[in-house]
């Protein structure tokens, strides 16, 4: 059975973070682990409160997950702090890993901040080098780059500035572009794009989780990086055309639209 790992933030209104890519990884057949880095008090309507889990405990966790059941892939999303993300990256540099999915997670859906200040750097200098694949949003490419990624033709060239970061591949999504979505795929030679509509729809909750967590689930089946993100990609569309109306702010996208596969 393949397997993957996430190590996010706890969403308790369900439709992000860990819950988001534990039932993603469901949903592609893949047996899914979790390390906790922090709680988060939130809903449709917002984040309410959070906080950290001790580097310790998140680091416990990602060792008894790998020391025993161990995982074809990993993504991280929400480590909020300085500590977490180092010590997430102490930890991992002890195991071979290959398949590691970097989700930048820095803003909830909702505008609330989800990662401090000063942990920017970390990710950046220390994170971002062990990542095959690093997701950010335009905003999340604009911190990391110290610029503006606001439009699509900024977009090729803050793609080559991320990947001298030192991930294999950039996947830079334009869900914030102003008409049409395009997300830029890189792989250091090549560009690959990738379009969609704009769905309307006020239910878009968990959609950066849910698409970085798919391209984990299938990379965990040994599918190659293009191919997953075109996978991965239409998944996230159909989930959110399939979401249903559930809460009274930005819902959730529907994870098993689809229903559950044959083998878990």
């Amino acid at each position: 059975m393949h397997k993957a790992l996430t190590i996010a933030g706890s969403d308790s209104g369900g439709g992000a973070g860990i819950q988001a890519d534990l039932k993603t990884f469901m949903a592609h057949g893949v047996y899914g682990a979790s390390a906790i880095t922090a709680i988060t008090v939130q809903n449709t309507l917002g984040v309410r409160d959070f906080e950290m889990l001790a580097p310790r405990l998140v680091v416990g966790q990602i060792e008894a997950v790998l020391d025993d059941i161990g995982a074809d892939a990993i993504k991280t999303g929400m480590l909020g702090s300085t500590e977490v993300v180092e010590a997430v990256v102490e930890t991992l540099s002890g195991y071979k890993i290959s398949n590691l999915v970097v989700d930048p997670v820095m803003v909830a859906q909702s505008g609330d901040p989800l990662l401090a200040k000063d942990a920017v750097d970390a990710i950046r200098e220390r994170l971002l080098p062990l990542a095959l694949l690093i997701t950010p949003n335009l905003p999340e490419a604009g911190v990391l780059l110290n610029r503006p990624v606001e439009q699509k033709q900024d977009m090729f060239d803050a793609a080559r500035d991320l990947h001298d970061l030192g991930p294999r591949f950039v996947l830079l999504k334009g869900g914030h572009l102003p008409d049409a979505i395009v997300d830029v795929l890189y792989d250091g030679v090549s560009f690959h794009t990738l379009r969609s509509p704009r769905i309307p729809t006020r239910h878009t909750h968990g959609t950066g989780c849910t698409y970085a967590s798919a391209i984990t689930a299938l990379l965990a089946r040994s599918v190659p990086m293009e191919q997953a993100v075109s996978q991965a990609h239409n998944y996230v569309l159909e989930a959110i055309r399939h979401a249903e109306a559930i809460g009274k702010g930005v819902g959730p996208v529907h994870h098993l639209w689809r229903g559950l596969p044959q083998q878990v």
